[in-house]
């Protein structure tokens, strides 16, 4: 089904085409239709599927031309400055061949563009929690004319503790508006916001919330302490290959990574919490030219890059929450596209590893670099066996994992 039968509105459609769309997602075709009509939303899908796409068309069609004289009357807010800032990227992309203006406000950054972007007139303000309070307190915003509100994300916000925050922002807007919420999951405490603030939502939910996309080939690489970073340089040098995203559980480690990759003559960009704003933005922008081959991030990021093209996924470290482990490998196989995820174990990391095949419901495939010099280590624990014919301890050719592509 072609976006043309999703009643979007001409300028839109337009929009999307320039984008490069093609077909609108399971998450778009249930979702506009929605929005489209007015109606309350709680959507949940996985990471990679469309969710910006799935309320942005429709927002914007509704909204149709700039409204001089007015605020704004779409407010999206996001849990962290990049997530804000691509969404607010994606509808500026969407709404080209049209007037309507947005803008993102969020902190790490002064506050002077920001002031005179909103004093100038925006119809869509795409806005962190924390800034946005900031401009309330002051003046520089009203919420008056909010009729579509957008939490994005629901379930980052709770977890960086903006839920108060959120809530106060929800009370300070008009009680007739259209209310989205958009999250990769809805556990109890989320129900409890929606019923304050949705009026006889739609459930829309596409996909299971703990499972791995099946565009994603996942492996982990069980390794001694000592070796992982050995082993990450024998990965990347043992075929050719486009971008990686490494992921680390400490933004110390994070910078300690990227050190001895740079120092290893690889291109790479880091992004983390102690990153400024135009340290960030410049390690995106790099990671999506392809100026940086290799991203190190931190799991503040894992929800907050949205690049299309990465191939590969690295988990330096584990991460300790198993949902984590859904949306870092949830950056590479986006949009349909194949992408490969790898995670090095040490054994003390085998209790971490447990609780993420239990909360994904599957057994994660263990494999071994071939001719890599592994030092003794203590085994991890027994595994089901493998399905015959499958050579155990290497990586097998594409038909199980892609070979890298390099820009090099």
């Amino acid at each position: 089904m072609p976006f043309k039968t999703l009643q979007l509105s001409d300028a839109v459609l337009r929009g999307v085409h320039a984008a490069g769309y093609k077909d609108p997602t399971p998450i778009q075709l249930r979702a506009i239709p929605v929005v489209l009509g007015g109606g309350d939303l709680i959507g949940s899908a996985q990471t990679g599927t469309g969710k910006t796409a799935a309320f942005a068309l429709p927002i914007l069609s509704r909204l149709a031309a700039h409204a001089h004289g007015r605020g704004a009357r779409v407010l999206v807010l996001e849990p962290t400055r990049e997530l804000a800032a691509q969404v607010e990227t994606a509808f500026r992309d969407f709404a080209r061949f049209t007037d309507l203006r947005a803008v993102a406000v969020f902190g790490g950054v002064g506050y002077g563009n920001q002031r005179a972007e909103l004093r100038r007139g925006v119809d869509i303000i795409v806005a962190t929690p924390g800034r946005l309070m900031d401009y309330l307190k002051d003046g520089t915003v009203s919420l008056r004319d909010i009729s579509v509100l957008v939490l994005d994300e629901v379930d980052r916000m709770l977890d960086l503790g903006f839920l108060p925050v959120v809530k106060d922002i929800i009370g300070r807007c008009p009680k007739q508006r259209q209310t989205l919420f958009f999250s990769a999951t809805v556990p109890p405490e989320i129900q409890a916001v929606a019923a304050f603030a949705l009026r006889q939502p739609t459930r829309v939910e596409v996909g299971a919330n703990r499972s791995v996309s099946q565009s994603v080939n996942h492996a982990v690489f069980p390794v001694g302490f000592g070796q992982k970073f050995e082993l990450l340089l024998a990965l990347l040098a043992k075929e050719n290959f486009d971008s990686v995203l490494v992921f680390s559980r400490t933004k110390h480690g994070a910078d300690k990574i990227a050190r001895r990759l740079k120092a290893a003559n690889h291109s790479v960009a880091v992004l983390h919490a102690n990153r400024s704003q135009n340290q960030r933005m410049e390690a995106l922008a790099g990671f999506k030219s392809g100026k940086y081959e290799i991203m190190v991030a931190t799991d503040i990021a894992a929800r907050g890059i949205d690049v299309a093209g990465v191939t590969h996924v690295i988990n330096y470290d584990v991460p300790e929450n198993p949902e984590d482990y859904v949306h870092r490998i949830g950056r590479t196989g986006r949009a349909q596209a194949v992408g490969d995820a790898f995670t090095l174990v040490t054994p003390e990391d085998a209790g971490d590893v447990r609780d993420i095949e239990r909360f994904i419901g599957q057994k994660i495939p263990e494999m071994r670099l071939e001719g890599f010099d592994y030092q003794a280590m203590a085994p991890r624990p027994p595994q089901p066996p493998r399905p015959q014919g499958q050579r155990p301890g290497t990586i097998q050719p594409r038909g199980g994992f892609r070979r890298f592509r390099s820009r090099r």
